[in-house]
Formats: structure tokens, C-alpha cells, sequence
């Protein structure tokens, strides 16, 4: 595969409610993560719910940054795709402090292009040549 980017799918638990139900803090504790991770900011979009919860995204010259809050249950899940530069790894070290969270899992996936015979083929998600629509 030819690898486009890094891409982080993050859950983390036990967070303060009151840290996931401020959007400042989210949008703070996202841009100090850009920071780190050396990205660049394009536009961001931060959303209070009611009664509660906070939904922001961040356009990155390197993709994106995108999380949503539970307050009720102390749990976020986060989503960090970085292609070309970039370090999502710190971004994400910033998100999970800031926040609080005393736990968090981490899946980290490699995007790209399949770099086969046939540059037109894809793949299946169990590694099955598909035919290409057009």
C-alpha cells in the first residue's frame, strides 16, 4: 500500500463532565492538539447540544481533527487523520490530557492506495480483488 496518512479512531472514558460540556475547552484542548501535532488549521466548527454534549470539527491542511462528547457518561470519542506531515500522535497526547480522560484506546489505521499490478483494482475488505466501477 501506498500510505497516504495516519489515521487515529480514539475512545477514551472517565473524563470530568464539566471538561466535555465547555465547548471553549474543546476548542481550546484542539487548538493547543493542532499545535502539537504540527498541523495546520484551516476552519474549526464547535456545537454545544442540549442538554448536553459538544461536537467539534477541525479542517486541517493535513485533513482533519473531529470529536464528540457524552458529559453524562465521562466519555469522548475522537477521530485524527493526518496525511503528508504532521504528528496526530501528539495532537491526540494534548486531546486525552486536556480532557482528563483516565482511560483511552487508540486504533490506528495506515490509509492509502493499493498499490497493485493493476493500479485500477480495489480491494475488498478481505483482500479481494473487486472490479472497478466506473
Amino acid at each position: 500500500m501506498a500510505k497516504l496518512g495516519t489515521h487515529l479512531i480514539v475512545d477514551a472514558w472517565q473524563a470530568p463532565a464539566d471538561l466535555l460540556n465547555d465547548p471553549e475547552r474543546i476548542r481550546r484542548a484542539l487548538l493547543d492538539g493542532i499545535a502539537a501535532g504540527e498541523a495546520t488549521l484551516i476552519d474549526m466548527c464547535v456545537h454545544q447540544f442540549s442538554p448536553h454534549g459538544v461536537t467539534a470539527t477541525a479542517t486541517l491542511a493535513e485533513s482533519h481533527i473531529a470529536i464528540h462528547t457524552w458529559p453524562e457518561l465521562g466519555y469522548f470519542a475522537a477521530d485524527l487523520f493526518f496525511c503528508g506531515r504532521g504528528k496526530p500522535e501528539e495532537a491526540l497526547k494534548i486531546l486525552v490530557a486536556e480532557l482528563q480522560a483516565k482511560h483511552f484506546e487508540v486504533r490506528d489505521f495506515t490509509r492509502g492506495y493499493p498499490t497493485p499490478t493493476n493500479p485500477e483494482a480495489v480491494y475488498s475488505s478481505q483482500g479481494n480483488l473487486l472490479p472497478t466501477v466506473v
